[in-house]
């Protein structure tokens, strides 16, 4: 784990350092900072369009072949980048594809290589490898852009390509020697047929003809689509998408509304700002780290983590004073890295081991789409209702939507309400043989049912009611 994580630091320090090479050639060749959002949007674009398809490709490929090949393939772009650069021959639309075939290798590399870190530690520690992931992703970020203006300055921007090439080659290098914890979860599939043997019923001897053979295994990856449905089917992933959605699109995007709120309304200049930010980073490595201890984050403590940060949003919107944002800003960026943090931890450890993938491909489809829509529709706010009037409106928004559904979730599950059972099998359990002249024992019987009530023991695989 610490080759992993100090691997991936050097990979995240190079991916921004490319990141900024990449904005400051687009201006240099255009002059046009909306062709600099284009090219982000250009290699944005194949998460969104083929997140679901490279998803179950990392269900249905071994995750150590499939990240060590992705980061191959991503140094091989850094480099022939670089050697077009050096060469003067790198043209915008060379620059958008290249860009755009960045997006689509990532789209397989970035969830093989998050369950490829998962698989290293104990199931109960994983939401602590989940929480190092964000301190490290942090740390590569701020180390990674201050790194780029001293190697564009020394070398130019093809130097930053070719670090970022060498950067994903340290990653393929240290993967081969990973060795999975023997306690994680294996990227299995259960095998087809009956959910378990109470299911199907005992086996006995008088049974006609002879025992049939097990049924092979289905095959890993059976499609995007499965993903989809699983994802769907899951109510409580839904709900993380929603909660993530409204505060990606109302909130969080602070590189925005607080750099107009600083040097607008609160009168500060840019070095002001950049404090601010410098809180924001501080707040969100420290609430990565309180993370870390959290062992079975919910849905619940996400909602809530993110309320937090709404409230504390619309008090930064409504700051008199520098002083005053600044003391807002630091607990707002601890709440929202708890509440990042928990969440993708649920992500990643809800679905069963072999959908894990394409659970994560629909969340870079999905997570895509709102990066892509927020923005936009944060701007137009901010035309409108100006900087202050932006954060407090989108912060009501946030609080707002989540405490809605949390009072539809208590009203669905008010005490003293029973549910029915969906589906209903009583299943006769083999019992052991009955000595001779003893008085054989009852027959027991379970209850297979897709809602169980309080205290039925499930025979097919569903977990029983609390």
């Amino acid at each position: 784990m610490r080759w992993w994580s100090a691997a991936n630091l050097v990979s995240n320090a190079g991916t921004w350092m490319q990141l900024t090479a990449q904005n400051l050639l687009v201006l240099h060749l255009t002059g046009s900072a909306a062709a600099t959002g284009l090219s982000l949007s250009a290699q944005a674009a194949p998460g969104l369009l083929l997140g679901l398809a490279g998803g179950a490709a990392v269900d249905a490929w071994p995750r150590r072949l499939t990240a060590s090949v992705s980061q191959a393939l991503l140094a091989l772009v850094g480099f022939v980048t670089a050697a077009l650069v050096v060469t003067d021959r790198l043209s915008v639309p060379v620059l958008m594809v290249l860009a755009a075939v960045t997006g689509l290798i990532a789209t397989v590399d970035a969830p093989a290589c998050a369950l490829l870190g998962n698989d290293l530690v104990p199931p109960k520690d994983v939401p602590s490898s989940i929480a190092l992931g964000s301190v490290v992703s942090g740390a590569g970020r701020v180390g990674g852009t201050a790194l780029a203006g001293v190697v564009i300055g020394c070398w130019g921007p093809g130097a930053a390509y070719a670090a970022n090439g060498l950067s994903f080659l340290a990653v393929a290098a240290v993967i081969p020697f990973l060795r999975p914890h023997p306690a994680a979860e294996p990227q299995t599939r259960p095998a087809a047929g009956p959910r378990n043997k109470l299911a199907a019923g005992p086996r006995t001897k008088s049974a006609a003809g002879p025992r049939p053979a097990a049924a092979p295994p289905s095959r890993r990856g059976t499609g995007a689509r499965e993903g989809l449905a699983f994802f769907l089917r899951r109510p409580r992933l839904v709900a993380l998408a929603g909660i993530t959605a409204i505060s990606g699109i109302f909130g969080r995007n602070y590189a925005l509304t607080l750099a107009v709120l600083v040097t607008g309304p609160l009168g500060g200049a840019a070095g002001a700002f950049g404090t601010v930010s410098t809180v924001l980073a501080v707040g969100g490595v420290a609430g990565a780290v309180l993370a870390g201890r959290l062992r079975s984050p919910s849905v619940r403590l996400v909602g809530a983590m993110a309320a937090a940060g709404a409230l504390l949003q619309i008090g930064a919107g409504l700051s008199p004073s520098l002083w005053v944002l600044m003391v807002l800003v630091a607990p707002m960026a601890v709440v929202e890295s708890v509440s990042d943090t928990a969440g993708t931890t649920v992500l990643q450890t809800d679905p069963p081991p072999h959908m894990r993938g394409r659970v994560l491909g629909v969340w870079r489809s999905a997570s895509t789409g709102w990066s892509l829509v927020g923005p936009p529709l944060l701007g137009l706010l901010m035309q409108t209702a100006g900087a202050r009037g932006a954060l407090v409106i989108g912060g009501v928004v946030i609080a707002g939507v989540i405490g809605a559904g949390a009072l539809l979730r208590g009203r669905r599950t008010q005490p003293g309400d029973r549910p029915a059972p969906s589906r209903v099998t009583y299943v006769p359990l083999p019992s052991a043989p009955t000595p001779v002249g003893a008085t054989p024992a009852p027959p027991r019987t379970v209850v297979a049912c897709t809602t169980p009530h309080p205290g039925e023991l499930c025979a097919a695989g569903c977990t029983p009611a609390a």
